[in-house]
């Protein structure tokens, strides 16, 4: 079994050598599968564009809370692929940030409301990132229903965050702010998480692993995101490899697909 990079902007040319070298770094490195991860119009089509091209690869479309001014329906086209291009596998990443603030509150709160119901239509995972904004973020859920398969990735909160996400039934998908030193609460969080509901990613090419750190990222890295979760649960890196790709797989409906 190989890793399994859940987030991920592998079209991003800020990525180390662009994304050809990404890619082919991570195949070198042991990453079997990639989720390239939408956050707009324009970054959602380029991860359909990738994924349309690289069996390895597989494509969200969302508009992250950053840019939910712009509106959902900028994207919402998109979940209809046209014939021969590659399926949408998620909704997200789409949520809330109360710390930049980059799009008004109610505005995010709208368009996540509307990505959940999108989720709910389509039958698709969602992908939520959530920033200084767990009150909000849990009560818009809670209020659209928590969609039977959710992911919260780059988990950032503590235990008790970890709870109120895996009482809802979601996954926790821990990127290299688990190996970060100073992260105690994420660290609990992890420790406290089934390996059945635990996922890597590297966000890349944001938020480099230890010893990378301050790099620019790239999925090739996420095996120092597991490597860390391995530590902290105690096991070998080749379970948690194993638990966070069977994972990967069943939460974002490519069980069964491996090896094809």
């Amino acid at each position: 079994m190989r890793w399994f990079d859940s987030h991920c902007h592998v079209y991003d040319e800020r990525m180390p050598g662009g994304p050809t070298e990404a890619l082919a770094a991570a195949r070198q490195a042991g990453v079997g599968t990639m989720i390239a991860v939408g956050c707009d119009r324009a970054t959602s089509l380029a991860a359909l564009s990738i994924a349309a091209t690289d069996a390895d690869v597989h494509a969200t479309v969302g508009l992250h809370p950053h840019e939910a001014r712009h509106g959902v329906d900028t994207i919402r086209d998109l979940f209809a692929a046209p014939d021969g291009a590659a399926a949408v596998i998620a909704v997200g990443e789409c949520g809330l940030d109360y710390y930049y603030d980059h799009s008004p509150r109610d505005a995010q709160r709208e368009a996540f409301g509307e990505q959940i119901a999108i989720a709910h239509q389509l039958g698709l995972p969602l992908v939520i990132h959530t920033r200084d904004a767990w009150a909000d973020t849990l009560a818009v859920l809670d209020i659209a229903g928590v969609p039977e398969r959710t992911i919260f990735h780059c988990f950032t909160g503590g235990p008790d965050e970890a709870r109120a996400c895996l009482d809802r039934g979601a996954y926790l998908s821990f990127s290299g702010i688990v190996t970060f030193p100073s992260a105690a609460g994420v660290h609990a969080a992890a420790a406290l998480c089934p390996l059945d509901r635990t996922l890597v990613e590297t966000d890349s090419p944001y938020l480099a692993p230890v010893p990378h750190r301050g790099k620019r990222n790239q999925p090739a890295w996420v095996p120092f995101v597991g490597a860390r979760l391995a530590e902290i649960h105690g096991v070998d890196v080749a379970r948690i490899r194993d638990a966070t790709t069977a994972a990967a797989e069943q939460v974002f409906g490519l069980a069964g697909l491996r090896g094809r």
